[in-house]
This record gives C-alpha cells, structure tokens and sequence, in this order.
C-alpha cells in the first residue's frame, strides 16, 4: 500500500494500495443499487411465523455489527411466497436497520435462505460495486456519523426513510479498488472471527470445568477432581474463614483528578475496567480506607445493581462503593485464587440467585455474603485448583488481547483506507 501526501487535496483516501491514483467519485446510494423494504400490510398479509423452518425473516435483532447474528430467528415457510418477491434476498445484498437502532448492516452470505422483515431495509447494488467494500463504508463510524445520523427522524423513535437512504452520499473508487479494499476487509474480518471463536471457545471450556470441578447442590465432592485427593469438601461459612467488608456508605464528594472510586459497574467479567470512574480526594480516600481498604489479592464483587463479577484486584490505588471485599485471614488455610473461582461457580451464581433482593435496584446484603455456605477442600487441592484456572483466565485474557487489537487495527485502516 502508499501513504498519500496530505499536501495533495484529492478525493482520495490517506492509505491506499499501489497503482491507484484517480480520484474517487461520490454517488448516491440510488445512484448504484436498488432499495426498499417489506411494507407492513405485506408481513401482515402474507408471513407466517415458525418456531422451525429452512426460510428465514431476517429481522433487525439479527443484523449486528456487520453481520448476521442467528441466535434468535423466526421461520417463514409456510408463508405466501408468490406475493413475497420484493422481499426475497439473494447472495450480497445489504441488510440495513432503519428503525429503533438505525445503521446495523450485514452482508446476506447465500440464495434461497432469507427473506426481509420489517424494520431491516435491502440494498441491492449494480453489477461491478462490490458489497463488501460499500458494507464496510456504511457500517463505519465516520459515516454514520457524518452521513446516516443527520437523517433519521425522531418522533416516537429513530427512524430512517427509504428516500432518505436513497440519499446516502458515497464516495467510490473503480471497481478493481473497490475489489482489493474489499477483500483486504474480508480476510481482518476472517481473522476477527477466528479469534472470537477461539475465545468463546476457551471461555465455554472454563465453564464446563466450573460445572465439574466444585460440588453441585448437596454433594460434598466435585464431579472432576485430581488424583490424590478422596476427602468430602467441608461445609464452612464465607464469613469463618475470610474477612468480609463492604465500601463506604457516605456520598463523597468527586474531583477531576485524583484516587479512583470502584463500584459495581467496574465489575466485568474480564476483571476491573477503570475507564469510567470517578475521582476523590486524598482525603476522603484515607478515610473510606480506615473501613475498608483494599489491598492486592483481595476479591471484590458487585453489591447493589451488578450483583457478582468476581474479580481479583493487582491495585490499591483505589475506594470502593457498593463492592464487597474479600480479605485472606492468616489464620485459616483458605486461598483467595480458589475462592475467586468458587465464586465465579455455578454454585454461587446460585446462591445470588436465589438471596438478591430489590426491586428496580437489586442488592445482596453483606450479612448474607458472610453466612453463605460453601463446600470447601483442603489446601493442596485448593492451590492446585486455583493454579490450574489462573492459566485458563491467562489464556483467555492473552486472546481478549489479541483480539482488541485486531479490532483497533481494523479501526484504523476504516479511517486510512475510506475518504
């Protein structure tokens, strides 16, 4: 690929590949393709929902971030088809949402397979434009914002018109640029998927293992369990053998800078997310620490609102708020890296479950955290335990890693490679 000289001020992108140089052209959407939606009185009419089916409606909930999301569909088979023929899709049309969440597009992957819905609108393009290309434009974040945002309507929801997708401005390199941009895409959007797969793959692993290796409701031994060890686990208390706390209850007050204060919605399931806290001072932050102070190795999980997500802090830089916080006592043989994943179990899960309380605003009460049962091995088992799933949650963070990046990449050629 070469770098353009921003000194030249062309139509032309800042990264492209090599032997290209026209500029681009701008066009309107009706310009290169054909678009239209289902009208409500055709769904009505003639569609016909089915739990099971070969024919799929494709409706807004399964056009998400560039692709189809097939989790949740409805089957249309034995719909009136003869009076459908505007809604059929066929291989590279473009799906795009135009009411309620506006601007989600995928790419329809085959023929004889799906029909429109409502709410999802379908471009067809012109021979030699290539969807994969103009998909990747439109689904862009500039281009929303720049072209998609400033058309939809808002009434009683965000809305698009099909006239007013028909205006969509494009610019359009020719169509062998078109081609190499598109499949350059194709291949990141390849690897993305890869490691996506790889990922939720690992994670679904560690919740088998979860499954297996801490007892389920009324046994005293897991399923999975390493050689060596025969003993029942032994029914304990949280409270007997760990330091249970809660944070502050005060309402400080927040500066632009200084020490962070966590609450439960710093709480993920990838560990702490420190991107969206607020700030106290030095002094309140000795004070909330004479409470509860945190300290590296302890586990936090979430109190009221997000109940659980268990994490184990590497920090201490930080209060806390509506957390509770788990501190190893000395005097009992009970490691916080086996209790991190005991608490990450379905045995806790359970637990939450059943003793949360509230209403709109969920909460557990830090008594119950303290009185909640828990079968509970002896030492060696726990540290092998705990061993054995601090390499499953460095592995799966090594692969979130890798895959965030290959996103930001992907970002960054979307901003270089389109004007």
């Amino acid at each position: 690929m070469a770098k353009i000289d921003d000194s030249v001020k062309k139509k032309v992108p800042e990264l492209r590949f090599k032997g290209f140089t026209d500029d681009w052209e701008e066009r309107k959407l009706s310009d290169i393709s054909n678009v239209t939606k289902l009208a409500g009185f055709e769904f009505t009419k003639y569609v016909r929902y089915q739990e099971s089916g070969k024919i799929i409606a494709l409706r807004g909930l399964n056009v998400k971030n560039g692709k189809l999301v097939l989790d949740e569909v409805k089957y249309i088979d034995d719909s009136d088809f003869s009076k459908l023929n505007r809604s059929k899709l066929y291989k590279n049309d473009i799906l795009l949402t135009y009411v309620g969440t506006v601007g989600e597009l995928a790419i329809v992957p085959e023929n004889d397979k799906y029909y429109l819905a409502p709410n999802v609108a379908r471009i067809r393009l012109q021979d030699h434009v290539n969807s994969i290309f103009v998909c990747q434009m439109m689904n862009d974040s500039n281009f929303y914002n720049r072209i998609i945002s400033p058309l939809i309507a808002t009434s009683s929801q965000p809305a698009l018109s099909m006239e007013n997708v028909r205006k969509f401005q494009l610019l359009m390199p020719d169509y062998q640029e078109q081609e190499k941009i598109g499949s350059f895409f194709k291949q990141l959007d390849d690897t993305i998927a890869l490691h996506q797969r790889k990922l939720d793959l690992l994670k679904e692993q560690k919740k088998g293992f979860l499954q297996k290796m801490f007892p389920k409701n009324g046994s005293r031994v897991p399923e999975l369990r390493y050689s060596g060890f025969a003993d029942d686990w032994e029914e304990r208390k949280l409270g007997e053998f760990s330091d249970v706390r809660d944070g502050t209850h005060a309402s400080p007050k927040y500066v632009s800078q200084g020490h962070p204060m966590v609450t439960s919605k710093n709480l993920t399931h990838s560990g702490l997310d420190m991107t969206d806290v607020s700030f106290l001072t030095d002094e309140d932050f000795n004070e909330i620490n004479k409470r509860s102070k945190v300290s590296i190795g302890d586990i936090l999980f979430g109190m009221i609102g997000t109940i659980g997500n268990p994490v184990i802090v590497d920090r201490d830089d930080f209060a806390i708020k509506n957390v509770a916080l788990i501190k190893e006592k000395t005097s009992n043989p009970i490691t916080n890296k086996w209790l991190l994943q005991y608490l990450k179990s379905p045995s806790f899960n359970r637990f939450i479950q059943k003793e949360n309380a509230g209403g709109t605003q969920k909460f557990i009460a830090l008594g119950l955290i303290r009185d909640m049962k828990l079968r509970v091995p002896e030492f060696d088992e726990q540290q092998k335990i705990g061993a054995f799933f601090k390499k499953i949650d460095e592995t799966i963070t090594l692969h979130q890693r890798k895959l965030d990046l290959l996103k930001e990449q992907k970002k960054g050629f979307l901003q270089k490679m389109f004007v």
